[in-house]
């Protein structure tokens, strides 16, 4: 009956991510605290994996479709995997477990549970406005940042904050991406987001299994739920009230997010 129960929960997260995009990290670490008791890390590094094999899914959909767009990947890479490094070699001298790191991992997800509440809302009323196309001639500029520094100092904070807490490559990431690419095609910006968020959720995942961090068995179970959830929630996407959906998710987020702070 445990096993049934972290599949229904997987299968739960990977349909709210088709239904809706929002990052699974965001659903999943406190669902696997809250409702199953995990300890912060152990949830950290089972989701950050979890995470990984579902989004190499949707980025190989969306790149033979042509709408990821690698110079930007790249960039945001070169920022993200040297931050998720350090950061691992930080929790691996100090020890996931310690009862300071941990205190340190369940503060910093609250803190980032509720950005992303934060940047749900704000997708739901900003993407609607956000250009839809570009045409070829105006590509070259649409793919510019505001400054080219800006999207290694954001991978970088990104990848800090997804190695600690599994969060951040979702809503936060297209939220900020939309503030830096103003001119880029929504489809694009998420397409982008979710193909950076694969190497660097491989490489903190492997890192976190490398601590310890990673419960496989639990993984697979998760896995088993979360593939056909999204599958469902893809084709029921279009049938459903968007700006609903995504404003329920920020409100949940928002509350996951205050009981973690108060631990």
């Amino acid at each position: 009956m445990h096993d049934f129960a972290f599949v229904f929960a997987g299968f739960f997260v990977g349909f709210v991510v088709g239904l809706t995009g929002v990052g699974g990290g965001s659903l999943m670490t406190p669902i696997l605290i809250f409702f199953f008791g995990m300890k912060p890390y152990l949830a950290i590094g089972t989701d950050l994996l979890f995470a990984c094999f579902t989004k190499a899914g949707g980025t190989l959909k969306m790149a033979r479709s042509g709408m990821v767009n690698w110079r930007i990947v790249a960039t945001l890479c070169a920022g993200s995997i040297p931050a998720s490094l350090i950061t691992l070699w930080v929790l691996h001298t100090l020890g996931p477990a310690d009862a300071q790191v941990q205190k340190a991992m369940t503060t910093t997800l609250g803190v980032a549970l509720l950005l992303t509440a934060a940047a749900t809302l704000y997708k739901s009323i900003r993407g609607k406005s956000a250009p839809r196309s570009v045409s070829a001639g105006n590509m070259a500029q649409a793919e510019r940042p505001r400054h080219w520094s800006l999207p290694l100092l954001f991978g970088a904070f990104i990848g800090a904050l997804v190695t600690l807490t599994s969060v951040g490559a979702g809503a936060i990431g297209v939220t900020v991406l939309m503030l830096l690419y103003p001119l880029l095609p929504l489809q694009r910006i998420v397409a982008a987001d979710i193909a950076y968020a694969v190497p660097l959720t491989l490489v903190a995942g492997l890192g976190h299994a490398g601590l310890g961090s990673v419960d496989w068995p639990l993984l697979a179970k998760l896995l088993a739920g979360s593939l056909p959830g999204i599958w469902l929630g893809s084709h029921l996407m279009l049938k459903t009230s968007d700006r609903v959906i995504r404003g329920l998710l920020s409100l949940l987020l928002a509350y996951a997010g205050t009981k973690l702070l108060a631990l």
